[in-house]
């Protein structure tokens, strides 16, 4: 089984003029005026939810760990997981309210978000005592990983599963709107690549974090996969090698989530392969490490054309799992 580990919570979407509470009618009832704001459609989300849905959707077995609102948004969020077969037995429950993201999508489909994340329940996440035997992987990343006191409770489980042997993957996918000190979270993120297998960053985050695949490797994982958006992705190894692949022509409706489903197709694709460990992903050569990349750049390319954080299913990218050409 692979855990992930992190937030829940809804991102509120643009979807066309009006109110912000959808429809024609104003927020007070009448009827909308000229140059009001968007609607805004509730979805749920959060870069660690979305994983764990699309590896449930992919078909690999997988669980939830974070703290959810007993609100009706926390309600939605759970019923999501389990629909995509996701075990929540691992999910803490809390009174407090669920994280809103309202995101911004551009003309070319890319988003950006402001949160509202204060007195929020996935802030009081816990370390749990135990992790199962049987969770061969553990993924972490995004807001998670910044809000405290969260934030220290999901890094000291990634430092005591990594040690006693899990293969953990890593995806920061910087908020920097979230970060009231570059500096000090820089430090933290290279305090956390010795207990890190598998990074996965976007070229954006590369530039913001301010290191290259080399030092990182350096520091402890065993591979780093940089995504480039439409033109595609490559992973670097420890033993110096470089694999890339072009990205999968698409008409883009927004970019919610693809990263998220990325960080699934490749744990997914390592599980395929019995490689969700650090010795085994060692050993991956050129033609399986293309493989995989080949298959979440198809994975990510449908998320993207649709709208929101909308992960494919297996049985869209073809009964083998996707990884044939």
């Amino acid at each position: 089984m692979i855990v992930v580990a992190g937030e829940a919570l809804i991102d509120l979407v643009p979807q066309g003029t009006g109110s912000p509470s959808g429809g024609a009618a104003s927020p007070s009832g009448g009827a909308s005026q000229s140059g009001s704001l968007p609607a805004l459609a509730p979805r749920l989300g959060g870069g660690p939810y979305n994983t764990a849905v699309a590896l449930g959707r992919l078909g690999s077995p997988t669980a939830f760990c974070s703290r959810v609102s007993l609100d009706a948004f926390g309600e939605a969020l759970l019923a999501g997981l389990r629909a995509a077969d996701v075990d929540v037995s691992y999910v803490q429950r809390g009174a407090e309210p669920t994280t809103l993201a309202v995101a911004s999508v551009g003309a070319d489909g890319s988003a950006g978000y402001s949160f509202y994340v204060d007195g929020t329940a996935d802030r009081l996440f816990a370390v749990p005592r135990r992790i199962p035997d049987s969770v061969r992987a553990l993924s972490f990343g995004t807001c998670s990983l910044v809000l405290e006191p969260g934030a220290s409770a999901y890094e000291e489980l990634l430092r005591r599963e990594a040690a006693r042997g899990v293969f953990t993957a890593l995806d920061p996918n910087i908020r920097a709107v979230l970060i009231p000190d570059a500096d000090a979270y820089r430090a933290r993120f290279k305090n956390w690549l010795p207990s890190v297998a598998l990074l996965k960053v976007s070229e954006e985050d590369a530039r913001w974090l301010g290191g290259t695949p080399e030092e990182w490797l350096a520091s402890g994982p065993v591979a780093v996969v940089v995504t480039r958006g439409g033109d595609g992705l490559s992973v670097f190894t420890r033993d110096g090698g470089e694999v890339c692949v072009p990205g999968v022509p698409v008409d883009v409706v927004d970019t919610i989530g693809a990263g998220d489903t990325v960080n699934a197709a490749l744990l997914h694709g390592l599980a395929a392969r019995g490689a969700l460990s650090a010795h085994a992903v060692a050993g991956l050569g050129v033609d399986a490490w293309a493989e995989v990349l080949r298959f979440a750049a198809r994975a990510a390319a449908i998320t993207c054309s649709r709208a929101g954080a909308e992960p494919p299913y297996a049985r869209e990218l073809g009964e083998d799992g996707g990884f044939a050409d």
